[in-house]
């Protein structure tokens, strides 16, 4: 199935003449007023974070009497963060949370309209220009059509669902791949090894921080920009600056602010923020530099 084989259409995302019903949250609890008996949860609590699907936490389902649940199968646009999720299950949520609602959706067409309502997100910001029920409703998204002019759920699904096929079969064969270089031996468990402290000094003799990169002076490009964010092995964007930067490769990069501490091997050459710190030891391969990067998720001796 080729994206540019199909005929595509404006529609408006909501209002009268638009694809989905838009509303706001049922529920809209502050965190602060949530009902917290101390037992653990099963109800989904979203916010407006980018992160773990929007899920903040996990909540009983008894809440105030006037906060109603919110079922699932819909998408929720976050007011200021622009962010967008499909929730499969019945959720409350945080303040300032819109709901996308459609028969048609389901989880996996989900997928392929996600993104194009992430790219329509980017007009708005945080603050006075955020994305209100107003703003969506007059804010437009491309969408293939069928035969009759509407747009093709069927097609959707089955994009989808070929994309996630050819990923399967790539994966398949990348693993059918490494596992004939791999030499089984056994290890000693981790529990069972000697461990000693080591300054990081020690371990890298090239400790580096990145230089400050701004929004406003980056130019698109394929080269990665890796920054705080926790996602995507800390890539936030992609650059082809090379006047004024820090490229770095094969190396650790270490956040020291935003999501401070998280670690990720970078095997490409990337373009580093300040807001990272690179650790080079050319004796290191990408197994040992995986293995430092995980450190603090290892059950290690006491």
């Amino acid at each position: 199935m080729k994206l540019n084989d199909r005929e595509w259409r404006e529609f408006y995302i909501g209002g009268n003449d638009g694809i989905f019903k838009i509303t706001s949250t049922s529920s809209g609890i502050d965190k602060n007023k949530l009902i917290d008996t101390g037992e653990q949860g099963n109800i989904p609590y979203i916010t407006r974070t980018e992160i773990n699907n929007g899920i903040n936490l996990f909540v009983l389902e008894k809440q105030k009497d006037n906060c109603r649940i919110d079922e699932g199968n819909v998408i929720t646009i976050g007011l200021d963060t622009q962010t967008v999720f499909y929730q499969q299950h019945r959720f409350y949520t945080g303040q300032n949370i819109q709901v996308l609602r459609h028969p048609k959706l389901n989880k996996i067409n989900s997928l392929f309209i996600i993104p194009l309502l992430k790219v329509q997100m980017k007009k708005f910001n945080w603050g006075g220009n955020g994305a209100t029920l107003g703003r969506l409703f007059r804010t437009k998204l491309m969408l293939p059509v069928d035969s009759s002019n509407n747009p093709d759920w069927v097609f959707m699904e089955s994009y989808i669902k070929e994309q996630y096929k050819i990923k399967e079969d790539a994966y398949k064969k990348y693993v059918k791949e490494v596992k004939k270089d791999m030499n089984y031996q056994e290890l000693i468990s981790l529990d069972k090894k000697e461990w000693k402290e080591f300054f990081l000094t020690d371990l890298f003799p090239v400790i580096q921080r990145g230089k400050r990169l701004t929004k406003a002076n980056q130019i698109d490009g394929t080269i990665p920009y890796v920054s705080s964010t926790s996602l995507n092995n800390g890539v936030d964007n992609y650059v082809s600056n090379s006047e004024k930067v820090r490229r770095f490769a094969d190396c650790l990069t270490v956040a020291n602010s935003g999501s401070v501490g998280s670690s990720f091997y970078q095997p490409f050459e990337f373009v580093a923020s300040d807001h990272v710190t690179h650790f080079k030891n050319s004796d290191m391969n990408k197994y040992v530099y995986l293995f430092i990067a995980v450190y603090d998720n290892l059950k290690l001796p006491h």
